[in-house]
């Protein structure tokens, strides 16, 4: 049984700039304190197909691919090669206006845990709130990127600089 994660954070920038960081899918290590490097690998660049392997900073990797893409608004990721016990993850990183300055940034997951009962036990005491606070940074990081063009790097900013950019 998969489990479900959804956090949604207010941006204080308009929709079509969010939406810009979230098109270059090789950039996740400028708003991700977990990533250290995310290269596009394969033969499409962007959009639809497109795949990177995330390396994060303990050097453990991923493989993302995009699945389902709708320009200025989604991207549906299938994540891959793993070293977390999970038999499979799905994600999606959607924006949405709010006005002409703000907009929301909602990032979801869907999780199945490996080791039948026992895993999905461990999913929803361990995983889930693990997940959901990772969900919670990534979009953090992603609005004070768009808002201020810094790279996070491997720490997250203040709780002083995150509050200028999320609303």
């Amino acid at each position: 049984m998969a489990h479900h994660v959804e956090t949604t954070v207010r941006v204080n920038a308009p929709a079509a700039k969010v939406w810009e960081t979230l098109r270059d899918f090789s950039s996740i290590e400028r708003f991700s304190s977990k990533v250290e490097s995310s290269p596009i690998v394969g033969e499409v660049a962007a959009g639809l197909g497109t795949k990177r392997i995330c390396t994060f900073y303990d050097k453990s990797t991923v493989v993302e691919e995009i699945v389902g893409y709708e320009e200025g608004e989604s991207l549906d990721i299938e994540l891959s090669e793993f070293s977390m016990p999970l038999k499979s993850m799905r994600a999606q990183m959607k924006v949405t206006p709010v006005d002409g300055a703000t907009s929301d940034a909602s990032f979801s997951m869907d999780f199945v845990v490996k080791y039948g009962p026992v895993g999905w036990l461990m999913g929803a005491l361990m995983m889930k709130p693990m997940m959901r606070g990772i969900t919670r940074d990534i979009l953090k990081g992603l609005a004070f990127h768009v808002t201020t063009g810094n790279t996070i790097g491997s720490e997250m900013p203040s709780a002083a600089a995150l509050a200028a950019a999320v609303g």
